[in-house]
């Protein structure tokens, strides 16, 4: 596959990153873990990715503007671009020992994802897409599954946790998708699960309350393996709203009627 000039700074700082993050991992018990808020942790190592990851990009693209998840944003004087960056998704999975984690980067242009990476440095599967040029596993083109039916789905999800979301509203949801699907899953990281469809691995994924850098290089990636990525609306102010609803054509409208049934009254 060809990468243009931006897709291979984005992966060589991905990579650099996740090569301090699979140093760190081995050594996860060791590490020094402050607390950021309730259960949601953050590292010594999430904290050094990031630097290694603005960086590599910065000493690239100095004009342009950084937003990261452990650090202030900033605007940059382009003007029309941005990085996006989650330097250690699935922080608990990381400091746990549970290899589902990653490093993820987008680079929005005049506010729309072009371009879009997500490293697990623990199975070395690299995501890339680039908008118009395709989504790739390392260097395997991607496709969405083709299922057409919820009940031969396999749908991944994530769950509020402590301090976090609605959990009422969420098992609801929970409760009306079960009833419909073949398979729930919940990674922990939700980079990797829209990796995951944008593989075929998974047939469909929803969620709410997410922060951008935990969606943007995803939804390229869904988007670019044929698949539809939209808000809990069906539009395109996922990052704005913070709500997410994807699969392929008829597994994303079918999740999307269900995950949005009204809450039963007593």
């Amino acid at each position: 596959m060809a990468r243009s000039a931006l897709l291979n700074v984005m992966v060589q700082a991905a990579i650099k990153a996740g090569k301090s993050l699979g140093r760190d991992f081995g050594e996860v018990q060791n590490l020094q873990v402050s607390v950021k808020g309730p259960g949601d942790f953050v590292s010594n190592a999430d904290r050094k990715a990031e630097r290694i990851v603005k960086e590599e990009l910065l000493k690239a693209r100095p004009t342009y503007g950084f937003l990261g998840e452990e650090s202030e944003e900033i605007k940059g004087t382009d003007g029309a671009h941005r990085w996006i960056v989650d330097p250690l998704d699935g922080t608990t999975n990381f400091l746990h020992g549970i290899p589902a984690f990653a490093v993820s980067i987008a680079l929005e242009r005049n506010n729309e994802i072009v371009a879009g990476v997500v490293f697990n440095p623990a199975t070395d599967e690299l995501y890339t897409a680039e908008r118009g040029g395709g989504a790739f596993l390392n260097d395997r083109r991607l496709r969405v599954a083709s299922r057409r039916v919820l009940s031969d789905s396999v749908i991944g999800c994530g769950v509020p946790h402590l301090g976090r979301g609605n959990h009422g509203r969420f098992l609801i949801e929970l409760r009306h998708v079960m009833g419909e699907v073949a398979g729930i899953r919940r990674m922990g990281a939700v980079s990797l699960d829209l990796a995951y469809v944008a593989a075929g691995r998974f047939d469909g994924f929803w969620e709410t309350a997410l922060s951008p850098w935990d969606m943007a290089a995803g939804i390229l990636l869904i988007r670019e393996a044929g698949g539809f990525a939209t808000d809990w609306d069906g539009g395109t102010s996922i990052l704005e709203t913070g709500s997410i609803v994807a699969g392929n054509e008829h597994i994303q409208k079918a999740l999307m009627e269900v995950v949005k049934r009204p809450v039963p009254t007593r």
